[in-house]
């Protein structure tokens, strides 16, 4: 069957492509008897509407742009999933790419979301994260700024006021510290994460500051870095016992590695939290589903995504928002603290 156009449907109703674009996107009024037959027509032919032709009239395309790190760990799929449903009841479309914090990914992205013309962007991890991010890659992403509203999700382009939604991960980190303290640790780790990104910058910041404000020792061999995986988290850990005094508490850079340090600690037979105390960072289903169960901050991940479609809604309708929203982090106490 051959396909059916607006321009079809105007010449049958013989009236104009206008009027009949304002039928179908009700966008001014038409006269009844007009909008019956046009309707009509439309009923009869089982006429779609092309999405991308109507974007090109109103120049909205109903699609949001979103660029996260690594699907694999639930916080961002979680954060995805707090905009994905803030975005439906505001009648945007979101569009996913997974980067695998690659930078050349990131450009690729861009550029294509670019042409696809999305109506805004929310970007997560990879160059935004970066504690020396080259200037050609911060260009990109402010060179889109200028045509679209971008809103980053903890993480900044030093010296560029962008919109922002963060948790605050320093207090996060000492909230963390201070439950191992309170309940009498003196010797503690920090490990995983990547000396290259703000997070762990952050969050090593505040477990040196803390410890050195209890006048506890800073063992360097007890701070070990890697990555974000639970392979990192087991390796980690099986590194610090090898020593003859290891700590008695660590603190991860997440979940994840909080999950393979629990491994490669049972798999030696110490007793958690009995012989070593361990604890996350991000609350993801996983720290539940442990045993024993893991004791984490919540970043709370959704209201992360939700704040954040929220801020993007309102720059879209060019409405005025603050540059930086912070969300206050939660611990949560479980079984292996």
């Amino acid at each position: 069957m051959e396909s059916i156009t607006v321009y079809d449907i105007a010449r049958e109703a013989n009236v104009s492509v206008a009027t009949v674009s304002r039928v179908l996107n009700d966008t001014a009024p038409v006269r009844t008897s007009t909008r019956q037959k046009i309707m009509a027509i439309i009923e009869k032919h089982k006429f779609q509407p092309n999405a991308l032709a109507r974007s090109l009239v109103n120049k909205k395309t109903g699609m949001i742009g979103v660029l996260f790190p690594d699907s694999s760990n639930m916080f961002f799929p979680e954060v995805f999933g707090g905009a994905e449903r803030a975005a439906q009841k505001l009648g945007y479309t979101l569009f996913l790419c997974n980067t695998f914090s690659d930078f050349s990914r990131e450009s690729e992205y861009l550029t294509l979301l670019r042409e696809r013309q999305v109506e805004g962007l929310i970007f997560m991890g990879g160059r935004i994260n970066s504690r020396h991010c080259p200037d050609a890659l911060v260009q990109e992403v402010l060179d889109i700024q200028k045509k679209i509203p971008v809103v980053l999700i903890n993480g900044s382009l030093p010296g560029h006021p962008c919109h922002r939604v963060k948790t605050n991960e320093y207090l996060g980190t000492e909230l963390i510290m201070q439950h191992l303290i309170d309940h009498g640790h003196r010797h503690i780790g920090f490990l995983g994460g990547s000396g290259e990104t703000t997070t762990t910058f952050e969050k090593l910041q505040a477990f040196r500051r803390m410890m050195h404000a209890n006048r506890f020792p800073v063992r360097k061999d007890w701070v070990r870095l890697g990555d974000f995986s639970i392979d990192c988290g087991y390796e980690l850990m099986s590194q610090t016992l090898e020593h003859r005094n290891p700590p008695t508490a660590v603190m991860c850079i997440n979940d994840y590695v909080a999950i393979g340090a629990m491994k490669a600690a049972i798999s030696r037979g110490l007793r958690i939290p009995e012989e070593m105390a361990i604890a996350g960072f991000d609350d993801t289903q996983l720290s539940s589903a442990m045993n024993p169960e893991l004791t984490t901050v919540s970043q709370h991940s959704e209201q992360l995504g939700r704040q954040a479609m929220a801020i993007l809604h309102k720059l879209i309708q060019k409405e005025k928002v603050k540059k930086l929203t912070v969300l206050v982090p939660k611990l949560i106490v479980r079984q292996s603290t």
